[in-house]
């Protein structure tokens, strides 16, 4: 599961986002309306006075992400096949292929298992684009018909980072409007998290735990203060160099359950040697993550394979 400097499976995956041209869909308007209250008659006595809202809960109930349930999620950009199976469908196709997904770890979880979206919202660019990062950033527009049909289905949602040379806060901050809904968390990726003089396919990219502290948070204050239930929050990393001071990383904030994406494909040994090293030095209150790739991993764990890891992973994602 090692990465050796742009290995030739890293410098097909920047390929094709390199190659990417936009894939903007239209956005859909929320639908949901309040239904009118019914009249009451002279005589009625007057309505109680109205109650404040139950707190918002996460899919299967409860405000607390683990350990009462694991995660598995499609990972990918919308319209974009090359960049991961989310890709190649639509919204609620690809809640439905998410669900069948879930359904496959569920005899081998001893806790109900989630189906899940991982978004690349912002992708990794070879042109600095107008506004000179290095990175493309889809719209709360487009990224909002995933989301609505993910709520409709009952999946969860995490945005994926890809931010070039802006930091991973001001990327988070443009999708605040998305993570202030119950059921949205956010992954940082630092393989794509460049230096101010750094491009794609140079170098793997990195990014110091200070910057990873700044954006947590952040979100924290965000989750705490819209009264949301705890977010997922998913560090990927293959290589030691992608986070530096990873000790320093701080996962003792109580709004967000803090998970380490083992991010790399190869042959089984190659993983699982990956996984063992990640571990090592891990900070408390983190939780471990694995990546199954169809096209790259040879062969793809199964669904009784990957549940076997040990520890068991508490989210999956398929690109």
């Amino acid at each position: 599961m090692t990465r050796s400097s742009l290995p030739r499976s890293l410098v097909l995956a920047l390929c094709a986002a390199l190659l990417l041209t936009g894939c903007a869909q239209d956005a859909r308007p929320g639908s949901a309306s309040t239904p009118a209250a019914s009249a009451s008659s002279p005589a009625a006595s007057p309505s109680p006075t109205p109650t404040s809202e139950e707190p918002a809960e996460l899919i299967g109930g409860g405000t607390e992400v683990f350990p009462d349930r694991r995660m598995v999620a499609l990972y990918g950009r919308p319209g974009t096949p090359a960049l991961g199976v989310l890709g190649e469908q639509g919204p609620e196709e690809s809640a439905a292929r998410a669900k069948e997904l879930a359904a496959q770890y569920e005899p081998f979880s001893e806790v109900p298992v989630v189906p899940a979206f991982e978004i690349i919202a912002t992708t990794a660019s070879a042109a600095p684009g107008e506004d000179g990062d290095y990175s493309e950033e889809l719209s709360v527009a487009e990224l909002r018909p995933y989301v609505e049909a993910a709520a409709e289905q009952d999946v969860y949602v995490v945005l994926d980072l890809q931010p070039g040379r802006q930091d991973f806060l001001s990327q988070a901050q443009q999708y605040q409007e998305l993570l202030e809904l119950p059921n949205v968390g956010l992954a940082l990726d630092p393989e794509w998290r460049l230096g101010p003089d750094q491009v794609h396919m140079v170098q793997i990219g990195t990014v110091d735990a200070a910057e990873i502290n700044a954006t947590t948070a952040w979100l924290a204050e965000l989750t705490r203060e819209n009264d949301l239930p705890q977010k997922v929050v998913l560090l990927h990393q293959f290589a030691e160099s992608m986070i530096t001071n990873r000790h320093l990383v701080d996962a003792s904030r109580p709004e967000l359950a803090l998970v380490l994406h083992a991010d790399g494909h190869g042959t089984p040994e190659l993983k699982m040697g990956t996984w063992e090293r990640l571990q090592q030095g891990l900070p408390e209150g983190i939780r471990m993550a694995w990546k199954n790739f169809y096209d790259e991993d040879t062969p793809t764990f199964t669904p009784e394979e990957t549940s076997a890891i040990e520890p068991q992973p508490w989210f999956v994602s398929y690109q």
